[in-house]
């Protein structure tokens, strides 16, 4: 079996840098081959790029633009009436993928309305998530990109985000599924089942311990050495996002979760 591969989500660590481009350099210089993103919309493109080639390290994974954050916005692709600013956001997040070789997409399902009740609009607001996915996945297909839907979970997190568990997110119609651990495990727990269940639709795994959202070895519920060996034991092949808040330094994390 090959070895896991970790990645550094640097929209969580190497915060006390403000640019992207340079959060790439210290994600190389702490040992990652690999980095993921949120948003880097706000960097210039040519210094991601240039970040990218100076250090050698892979950009495996970004989300589409969230909308207008101040209004309240974390996605657009189930939001109805919005549809027009999912797909300029798509064409957004391709061409900063396509620029960058990033070959994943993660497409951000969005909010439930202000106001609204969660079960009034679901009906409604799946139906806009699936034409969206369609549309999605036709244009990223044309340029060998993925998509991917994450569950978030809505008990800490985000309690208005619409795609909430795997067990909704694998009737969204999409090839690929994104395994936050942190996010499941809050969720529905039964990670080892859950695990097996929908290993093959799994194409990327961030972690983070639960429920404080720090390094997956600090103090917590989760094992893991236990999540970790399972993951090999079905040798899995994609990206672990490091996704996490640290409390200490991250010099090194990649060696010290392969340990």
């Amino acid at each position: 079996m090959a070895p896991l591969k970790f990645c550094a989500n640097i929209s969580w660590l190497f915060t006390e840098l403000q640019d992207f481009s340079h959060r790439i350099y210290a994600a190389a210089a702490a040992g990652f081959q690999a980095v993921e993103a949120a948003w880097l919309y706000d960097c210039e493109l040519q210094e991601l790029q240039r970040a990218r080639e100076a250090t050698g390290v892979d950009v495996v994974l970004i989300n589409t633009p969230p909308g207008d954050v101040k209004a309240g916005d974390l996605g657009l692709g189930a939001i109805p009436g919005r549809e027009a600013e999912f797909r300029q956001g798509l064409d957004l997040a391709v061409k900063y993928a396509k620029a960058l070789d990033c070959k994943r997409i993660h497409l951000m399902a969005g909010r439930v309305p202000v106001g609204s009740h969660r079960t009034a609009v679901a009906k409604e607001m799946e139906a806009i998530f699936v034409q969206n996915l369609n549309y999605a996945a036709d244009v990223l297909s044309k340029e060998g990109i993925t998509g991917l839907i994450e569950p978030i979970n809505t008990r800490i997190t985000d309690p208005r985000y619409f795609l909430d568990s795997p067990h909704q997110a694998v009737n969204e119609q999409m090839s690929e599924l994104f395994q936050d651990l942190f996010h499941w495990q809050i969720m529905d727990g039964n990670l080892t089942e859950n695990i097996h269940k929908y290993f093959p639709m799994i194409g990327h795994v961030q972690i983070a311990q639960v429920p404080g959202r720090n390094e997956p070895d600090s103090a917590g519920e989760l094992n893991y050495s236990y999540l970790f060996n399972t993951l090999e034991t079905y040798d899995y092949q994609g990206y672990i996002g490091c996704e996490y808040k640290p409390l200490g330094e991250y010099q090194k994390v990649e060696h010290k979760f392969n340990s």
